[in-house]
């Protein structure tokens, strides 16, 4: 399982963002396992593929959950703290809500790989120690 943030979900259906398009569909044969994202993360996808291609654009990402490439993963209702915290905590990086939905999944899925294009999640860590094997590298 590979925690999937908005970024690369955008760049994979918008080829309009031609280097992280073909960075993401480069990599993404390379993943193992299924592709989760929190619905925060989707939410924003959703948002920003609305924005700039409309419903078309929204469909194809329908089109990777319908085809089970990609799984939503719902919250407890616990790990809403946990989010607030993590943001609390990462407040200088910042951390806004989504990441912080991605890093509460990491740590109640016991999750370490992320399919991101934020730099950010090198900084972050799971459960305050492990650090996120990112994809792409970034570095």
């Amino acid at each position: 399982m590979i925690l999937c943030d908005a970024g690369p979900l955008i760049a994979l259906i918008d080829a309009s963002e031609a280097d992280n398009h073909h960075r993401c569909k480069a990599v993404l044969p390379n993943l193992r396992g299924p592709l989760v994202t929190t619905w925060a993360c989707f939410t924003e996808a959703m948002y920003f593929l609305g924005d700039r291609g409309g419903l078309p654009l929204q469909r194809m990402l329908w089109r990777f959950v319908d085809t089970g490439k990609l799984r939503l993963y719902s919250h407890a209702e616990a790990e809403t703290s946990r989010m607030k915290q993590l943001m609390d905590t990462y407040h200088d990086t910042p951390m806004d809500f989504p990441d912080a939905s991605l890093v509460a999944a990491a740590e109640s899925l016991n999750v370490t790989q992320i399919f991101t294009l934020d730099t950010h999640f090198y900084a972050y860590r799971i459960n305050a120690k492990t650090p996120f094997d990112v994809f792409p590298d970034l570095s």
